[in-house]
């Protein structure tokens, strides 16, 4: 099928930058020179932001542009009229190395360390017309650097800096071959990577890429390209290019009728700025040459993936020669025609070449040969005298006599894009697009290039990724049948969409789930009637595209399940019948009820405790409780006890309808199961978990109490249950054990003895009867009420009866002879009755023991009182008082045990400070009353003894007085300090 050039054309052209399109890509513009000349320059070189010219009258001038003040002025050794003037000058990409060659043979090397241009006295007479410096970039020495001479030599050189007088700088000059065809116009050496050895380590890699090197030769009509190993010898000891020249043949690329009288040089491009967006592994190491010769600027890529004649030929297959008149003939009105003229010099950007034409500067792009700057820079009398290219920093500089010129280039590769789109090479045009505009442009071009190739699945992607309308894109695929196509774009075109653009991600992942669909029906089809689904697919590959399709599905979803809507999803895959991309939607979007629900309407009970598993909702849980315990008890159990996180009292309803339908024994109660292992491991105190527990034992069918009683003696005295509620149902279900244990932990032994002994439970009521230990009155009514039940009962006579009630202390004969029969022999209970009478004998003895002992303690008492009227105490004369120091016997005193005095009124008033309120108030009603006389008599006798019991009653300085003065100070506010002065 013919392919249409124009397609993505217009769509190149829909997108232009305006501000772009109205500026030139180059310039031209004058240096401002810092320094006056009176002599012409004559040549020029620039490298690593370094400018060097020479003059006519053999100074070299050396400019730093990072220090434009600071200009080196260097000498030749001779005068001009010796060596004759500066004819050309080789800078190394470093600016380390200078080699400058004049025109009567003489040649110099100057170090950017040194001021003195050294003579190199094995290349005198030697006329350099090119220079292929070290790709190692030296500093300290060139190490080893081709030489093109004008004579058609070529040689190879080591020149170093040398400080000792008696030693050369050029170490060795060794001639590898002699060009019959004229001078050597351009020279080249750059380092290839090895062909092989992907396994050996680093350190072998860069000494195979050392050692691998390419040379390229010009000459004013042939091009040789040549590629080999070089020899040892880096460090200067010996030639390393005598190996490659003698054992290797160069491509040739040859000019017929090849004028000599026309220019001729070598160039490549610059190091990269920066390599474009999503550039290539490889492109990093391509550069681009230009070869210029009397037909023109034939240029290509010093490709790098080959070796030998190989890489030579395709290099010069794949490289294109763009013609002198394309070039060269002057443009525009008024301008003259003038088809002989000659380029005089070239340079290559990274997408351009430049061409100095007499006093034009002409810029054409590489890839269409099309000139994009043609402008007349130099005036009529004005000479070029270098054409040069700092490969380092990208900068590209124009000398002429007396002037600097910078070409300065402004976003070349603005429009490469462009040309890349009409070449139709898209991934190119892609890698230099630089706005959304422009990539947009491309991708919209080169998937129609691919729907027009019928390449629908890539035009896909690509499309995915552009703003070509997506009804329109849609459509194209649907009309031409292409369903894979559809799916690819539709995923290409849901991911491109923001977040915020709900509504189309939603729209585009509901269809996208339709037309996975509608694949994975077509691949089972086409795999149950056992045909091929196409040309190429057999049933094998069919199911591994089924699997590839669904596995594509599944990622789909775990992707964009945020942007699909359950309900659709849900209708649109139960409409197809897909229940395994039902259930993985689902489980993908954790909608496990839906899950849960699918299975439990299907009974496949395995398939939905599965999904339970791995739940961690407790509402699950409680929600398909009740179906599977009746259906799987055992296994739902299991799981059940694997959850933390479960409130057992949302479980009770699923188990109370299990245990309805139970007919199994105690132990196979998965309801009793669970419910043990929430109280015993869990440690729940939840009332209605218990009630359950006790529910379910007590309603059991089996006459055997004996769990039910061990979960009651589990609970101890403050049961978790409710007691009321499991008294009642042990009653309903008749379990006498458990309500009598139900009613002694409840306190009520009463009535637990009565229900004991209302079932016969003679043993159980003793038991019980003998728990209240506190409270003997208890205790001995609880054992009465035995005793009556045993006596009544009779079965082993009365002395069996007594025997058993000899097991209660509290119990005498008299207590148990009003529940004797009216016709009992006394001999069945006479040892009990003597037993009886000797107790009160020894009783009454203990009692006259003890009222002879109370009337001897009366009488010493009487006695004791007798002897304390007699009671005194000394006091000494000068005996002062404890509470103001005055003499005592001054006035009245009080004397006690512990030898302390006090004055009366002393001590009333320290008793008045000292004691509570009720009896302050006491003792100051006596003192008003006895002081203003108002009772008298008897009266005032007892009121005055009152008082004295009360101030008297204990000493204040070793009684509980001094207990609650203790948080007082000793010095108090307004005492006199000095006498605790230490």
């Amino acid at each position: 099928m013919a392919l249409d050039p124009s397609i993505g054309f217009a769509a190149a052209n829909a997108v232009t930058d305006l501000a772009d399109a109205a500026l030139p890509i180059f310039d031209v513009l004058p240096v401002q020179l810092r320094f006056d000349i009176a002599t012409d320059f004559v040549a020029g070189q620039a490298a690593n932001n370094v400018l060097v010219i020479a003059l006519s009258n053999g100074r070299i001038l050396r400019i730093d542009l990072n220090k434009p003040e600071d200009i080196d002025d260097i000498d030749l050794p001779k005068k001009p009229a010796e060596t004759g003037v500066i004819r050309r000058m080789f800078l190394d990409p470093t600016a380390s190395h200078l080699l400058i060659g004049t025109a009567l043979g003489e040649n110099y090397y100057l170090h950017s360390q040194s001021r003195q241009p050294r003579p190199l006295a094995r290349l005198r007479g030697v006329a350099i017309e090119s220079v292929a410096w070290s790709p190692l970039l030296p500093t300290s020495s060139t190490r080893e650097i081709l030489i093109g001479a004008a004579d058609g030599h070529v040689y190879e050189a080591f020149v170093e800096t040398s400080t000792e007088f008696y030693r050369k700088e050029d170490r060795y000059v060794k001639l590898l071959h002699k060009l019959p065809d004229g001078p050597v116009t351009g020279l080249w050496v750059d380092c290839l990577p090895p062909s092989s050895g992907a396994g050996a380590g680093k350190q072998q890699k860069q000494q195979q890429e050392q050692d691998t090197r390419r040379v390229v030769i010009a000459t004013q009509s042939r091009l040789f390209h040549l590629v080999g190993k070089v020899g040892r010898g880096h460090d200067g000891s010996a030639s390393i290019y005598s190996k490659l020249f003698e054992g290797e043949t160069p491509v040739v690329h040859e000019l017929s009728r090849a004028s000599a009288a026309a220019a001729s040089m070598l160039v490549v491009s610059p190091d990269a700025e920066e390599m474009p967006r999503f550039h290539l592994e490889d492109a990093a190491a391509e550069r681009a040459f230009a070869w210029l010769s009397s037909h023109g600027v034939y240029h290509g890529r010093l490709l790098v993936d080959g070796a030998g004649e190989e890489l030579g030929n395709k290099v010069f297959a794949e490289a294109r020669l763009l013609p002198r008149a394309q070039l060269a003939s002057p443009e525009g009105p008024g301008r003259r025609q003038v088809s002989a003229e000659y380029i005089d010099a070239i340079a290559l950007t990274q997408w351009h070449v430049i061409s100095l034409v007499g006093t034009r500067v002409v810029v054409a792009n590489r890839l269409t040969g099309s000139v994009v700057y043609d402008q007349t820079i130099l005036e009529p009398e004005q000479k070029a005298v270098g054409l040069c290219v700092d490969l380092q920093k990208n900068t590209f500089w124009l000398f002429s006599s007396k002037e600097i010129f910078e070409i300065v280039p402004r976003d070349e590769d603005r429009d490469i894009w462009k040309i890349m789109l009409q070449m139709q090479q898209f991934d190119a045009a892609l890698q230099y697009a630089h706005t959304p505009a422009q990539r947009d442009a491309v991708s919209i071009a080169s998937g129609d290039y691919l729907v027009s190739k019928g390449q629908h699945g890539e035009a896909a992607a690509v499309y995915g990724r552009s703003s070509k309308p997506f009804e329109e894109v849609a459509l194209t695929f649907i009309d031409n049948e292409q369903p894979d196509a559809l799916r690819r774009y539709l995923l290409t075109k849901l991911s491109s969409f923001k977040k915020s653009s709900i509504m189309q991600r939603a729209m585009i992942a509901a269809w996208l789930v339709e037309v996975f669909m509608a694949k994975l029906n077509s691949l089972d089809d086409t795999i149950v009637t056992g045909a091929e689904l196409s040309d190429t697919l057999n049933p094998r590959q069919t199911r591994e595209q089924l699997d590839a399709v669904r596995t594509e599905f599944q990622d789909f979803v775990n992707k964009h399940k945020s942007d699909l809507d359950q309900k659709t999803v849900y209708d649109v895959i139960s409409s197809h019948g897909r229940e395994e991309e039902l259930l993985y939607y689902a489980n993908a979007v954790n909608d496990y009820n839906y899950v849960l629900s699918y299975w439990v309407q299907r009974e496949r009970w395995s398939d939905a405790l599965k999904v339970l598993k791995r739940q961690t909702d407790a509402e699950v849980f409680y929600r398909y409780s009740s179906v599977l315990m009746t259906h799987v008890a055992t296994e739902l159990v299991e799981i059940l006890m694997r959850q933390s996180n479960l409130n057992a009292r949302n479980l009770i309803p699923a188990m109370l309808e299990y245990d309805r339908n139970y007919k199994g024994g105690l132990t196979q109660n998965q309801a009793i199961r669970y419910l043990q292992h929430v109280v015993n491991q869990l440690g729940s105190i939840d009332s209605a978990v218990h009630n359950t527990l006790v529910s379910v034992y007590a309603s059991h069918p089996s006459k055997d109490e004996s769990a039910l009683l061990s979960y009651l003696e589990s609970q101890g005295d403050e049961p978790k249950f409710d007691p009321d509620f499991a008294l009642r149902l042990c009653i309903q279900h008749r379990r006498v054990l458990s309500c009598a244990r139900i009613y002694t932990s409840m306190g009520q032994y009463v009535q637990a003895v009565d229900l004991a002994l209302s079932h016969d439970q003679v043993e159980l009521a003793a038991v019980i009867a003998d728990r209240p230990m506190s409270n003997p009155p208890l205790r001995k009514k609880l054992w009465l009420a035995v005793a009556k039940k045993v006596i009544s009962q009779q079965s082993g006579g009365i002395k069996t009866a007594i025997e058993f009630l000899k097991r209660c202390d509290l119990l005498k004969i008299e207590d148990l002879i009003p529940f004797f029969p009216d016709f009992v022999v006394i001999d069945d209970f006479k040892e009990e009755i003597c037993a009886a009478l000797e107790d009160y004998s020894r009783n009454i003895d203990g009692l006259r023991r003890e009222m002879d002992e109370s009337s001897q303690t009366a009488a010493n008492i009487k006695v004791d009182i007798a002897a304390l009227d007699r009671r005194y105490a000394i006091v000494e004369p000068g005996e002062k008082c404890y509470a103001c120091g005055l003499p005592l016997l001054s006035r009245q005193f009080f004397v006690f045990p512990c030898q302390h005095a006090f004055h009366s009124d002393c001590l009333g008033r320290r008793v008045l400070e000292q004691s509570a309120k009720a009896k302050a108030k006491r003792i100051r009603e006596c003192q008003v009353q006895i002081s203003k006389g108002l009772v008298g008599g008897e009266k005032r006798e007892a009121m005055i003894a009152e008082l004295d019991a009360l101030v008297a009653s204990a000493c204040i300085l070793c009684s509980d007085y001094a207990i609650r003065r203790i948080n007082e100070p000793f010095v108090k506010e307004g005492d006199d300090t000095e006498e605790w002065a230490l």
